[in-house]
Formats: C-alpha cells, sequence, structure tokens
C-alpha cells in the first residue's frame, strides 16, 4: 500500500483550483480550507490573513510535489497580487505552502523555471509560506463545482505543455 503524501497550495478561489485538481493523475483526495492567517478555526467570514487554498493528498508514486506544482502553474495567473479573475484581496493570493526544505527548495525552482519560459507577460508573484495548520473550510465549499456545475471559477488550463519535463 503506498503512503500519501499532502501539498498545499492557494492560487485564488478555492473552488476552482479544487475542481482542477480533484481529476489530475495520482491526486486521491483534495479538500479546500483556510491557511496563513492571523486566527484560529477561521470561517468564511472571518478569516483575516488567511489564504482560500488546498489540500492535495496525492500518491507520490504517481506524481510528484513538482509535477503538481507545474501544474499550479498552468491554472491560475501567478503574475497578480492578491487577485484571481474578480477576486480580490489577500484570501486569494497565489501561495505556496511547504512543508520542508525540500519542498521549499523545488517550489524556487519551480517559480525559476516558470519565469525564465517566458510564458506569463510578468514576473511570478506566488509567496513561498511556512505550512501551518491547515483549516478544512465549511462543508458546502467542498466539492462546491459538482455540487453546482454553473458556479463561478477563473480557473482553467492555461498552457497545455508543461513548464518541466519528467526527466528536468
Amino acid at each position: 500500500m503506498a503512503t500519501y503524501k499532502k501539498a498545499y497550495i492557494a492560487g485564488g478561489c478555492f473552488w476552482g483550483m479544487e475542481d482542477l485538481f480533484r481529476t489530475r493523475p495520482g491526486v486521491v483526495d483534495t479538500e479546500v480550507g483556510y491557511q496563513g492567517g492571523q486566527n484560529d478555526n477561521p470561517t468564511y467570514k472571518n478569516h483575516p490573513g488567511h489564504a482560500e487554498g488546498i489540500e492535495i493528498t496525492y500518491n507520490p508514486n504517481e506524481t510528484s510535489f513538482k509535477e503538481l506544482l507545474d501544474y499550479f502553474f498552468r491554472i491560475h495567473n501567478p503574475t497578480t497580487v492578491d487577485r484571481q479573475g474578480n477576486d480580490r484581496g489577500s484570501s486569494y493570493r497565489s501561495a505556496i505552502f511547504y512543508q520542508n526544505e525540500e519542498e521549499k527548495q523545488i517550489a524556487e525552482a519551480m517559480i525559476a523555471v516558470v519565469d525564465a519560459s517566458g510564458k506569463w507577460d510578468a514576473k511570478v508573484v506566488t509567496t513561498l509560506e511556512p505550512w501551518s495548520t491547515f483549516w478544512k473550510a465549511e462543508d458546502y465549499h467542498q466539492d462546491y463545482l459538482v455540487k453546482n456545475p454553473n458556479g463561478y471559477t477563473c480557473h482553467f488550463l492555461r498552457f497545455k505543455e508543461p513548464f518541466v519535463t519528467n526527466g528536468e
């Protein structure tokens, strides 16, 4: 039996991020929630400083942290500060919550690759933040776009080709 790992990212409204990641090869589960803020037990109406993020449970035998980040940088705009689509504010920042030095180094390297690619018109502003407690969002936010197929999202695959290949 595989030992699963978790990754924590934020890139705008958590509904769209979750909806796209749920179907990725190697992704076992997704949860939406709040991370990186000032209060315990945050809620949608009270989450100062928290980003709307997702917890991705994945099988490292089928995908890697690097591959997840590659996809992350292709489904949202990592060059806008505190903004995705119509959503504005620090809740909608682009962030990677690294759990250890290895993840931090992988994230730094991915940002460098994305910047060097020239695919975006500006430099990546994604923040690298040390992992802190991930607070699961209210039930009505979980699997929101499955429950509400015509719900709002600003996430879509902007670049079909990955920034890196498996050999890099």
